[in-house]
């Protein structure tokens, strides 16, 4: 179903795809309004396909059964995460099930800290919000409490001994992708209710000086190729460029990686195009442009760090 019409305000995005089709028309009915922008999605291949072309989904309304697990494996696998909320028959032992604030989004705000990474008992991500069916009137409540868990989230698995076992530059990428999909979903927020509230924290076990010799070079790697893409493209009018610097800057970030340090790939980069076209017979300054690339990755950077720090904290220094 297509979305109720445009308010003057950001509407939120929601995707709805339950098996039971009472309880699809049921949250269809509690959040039809101004507020949200609703899509009843019906199958897998439905639902994989609408993402492919709905990168701004701003919640996902899911009901737990066997093929839905499956397809919250490939989002894990893809590490595409999304704000949710997951109905369930059955309530948890840790009361995580228990009906959220009425309140509206700001007070699930305040109290997202308290649950979000409280258990590792999750069917999607930490911040999922888990909704008994017999309390699915309380929709609205959980999509605002289920964004603000995921605004807060710090890392889309637990940091545990399972997690420390994961690839480290596969962790810094879902990273990455989640820190982009909570910027994107807190500026939409911004632009609605005014809310400021995104800290984004960081696991120090994958920081680039923490890394063991292997998997700091191969994230070095990655780190340089992304850079590279951003150089051949920087003056091309490819728009993708913006999407290359945000993933570099991301990815830099969430490995803690040293300004010094991307200054040297720079340098590295430049050195070996400087080689390339000695060969060829052209001039090098050319190369001199590339200066405004690195100008534009290390302000991202130093922007990526300066939202970093929670807003109490960054008052409390003035």
């Amino acid at each position: 179903m297509g979305g109720s019409p445009r308010g003057l305000v950001p509407q939120l995005s929601i995707g709805i795809f339950v098996r039971s089709e009472e309880i699809a028309r049921s949250a269809i009915e509690l959040l039809t309004g101004e507020r949200y922008a609703l899509t009843h999605i019906k199958s897998a291949v439905e639902f994989l396909e609408f993402l492919k072309h709905n990168y701004h989904l701003d919640c996902l309304v899911f009901e737990v059964d066997l093929d839905r697990r499956e397809l919250l494996s490939k989002l894990q696998a893809r590490s595409i995460f999304l704000p949710a909320v997951i109905f369930s028959s059955q309530p948890g032992e840790d009361g995580r099930l228990e009906a959220p604030p009425s309140d509206g989004f700001e007070a699930a705000a305040r109290t997202a800290d308290q649950s979000q990474e409280q258990s590792c008992a999750f069917f999607y991500h930490p911040a999922e919000v888990q909704l008994p069916i017999a309390q699915s009137r309380s929709i609205a409540a959980s999509i605002d409490r289920a964004i603000a868990q995921f605004l807060k989230l710090s890392t889309p698995v637990p940091v545990n001994d399972q997690s420390a076992k994961i690839d480290a530059t596969a962790q810094l990428t879902a990273q990455s992708l989640l820190s982009r999909q909570q910027r994107r979903l807190a500026e939409k927020l911004r632009e609605r209710l005014g809310y400021l509230g995104v800290y984004y924290k960081r696991n120090s076990q994958i920081f680039l000086r923490n890394l063991p010799s292997p998997e700091k070079q191969k994230f070095l790697e990655q780190l340089k190729s992304s850079y590279r893409d951003i150089v051949l493209n920087y003056f091309s009018e490819d728009t993708a460029v913006n999407n290359q610097i945000d993933e570099f800057v991301n990815l830099a970030f969430f490995a803690d990686v040293p300004v010094t340090q991307v200054v040297e790939i720079h340098m590295e980069l430049m050195d070996e195009f400087a080689k390339q076209l000695k060969l060829e017979g052209r001039s090098e300054e050319i190369l001199l442009d590339y200066r405004l690339t690195l100008i534009d990755a290390i302000a991202h950077l130093c922007e990526m760090y300066r939202r970093s720090i929670p807003k109490e904290t960054s008052q409390g220094r003035r």
